[in-house]
């Protein structure tokens, strides 16, 4: 039975996904944005928000567990430093997938997965009220 197993196989052994996820979510976090398929968004997203979640904890065995997936120190520090900030005051929710049409070669459905900006640049971006004179 398949009871209790979540997440995509992908066409793909368990090394080769692992492998992968973990290569896009550094892309991810230096990039801050990554193009692949519908389905690979959607499960790199998870990971993808978990380190984020490691990276607003902040303390020594988050560091240890966000290097376990990333294995690049610099990304570690770009994500416990910048993005950490950027997500401070943010319970969840870190990413965006947005779909952007079809590949060429397979028709695969494809789609854009991206951190959310800055809150402050959403502040401006709101438009002001227009008061109503009588």
């Amino acid at each position: 039975m398949y009871h209790g197993k979540a997440g995509r196989k992908l066409g793909r052994t368990s090394s080769h996904r692992d492998a992968m996820f973990r290569n896009m979510v550094t892309s991810m976090i230096k990039h801050e944005s990554i193009r692949t398929t519908d389905a690979t968004a959607k499960e790199v997203r998870k990971l993808a928000d978990r380190m984020i979640t490691l990276g607003k904890r902040g303390d020594l065995h988050a560091r240890r567990q966000a290097l376990s997936v990333v294995r690049d120190k610099e990304m570690v520090a770009k994500l416990f430093g910048e993005l950490a900030e950027r997500f401070r005051n943010r319970a969840g929710g870190y990413t965006r997938i947005v779909k952007v049409g079809y590949r060429f070669g397979d028709n695969a459905p494809v789609s854009i997965l991206e951190y959310l900006s800055d809150e402050k640049k959403k502040e401006k971006a709101k438009p002001k009220k227009k008061e109503i004179k009588a």
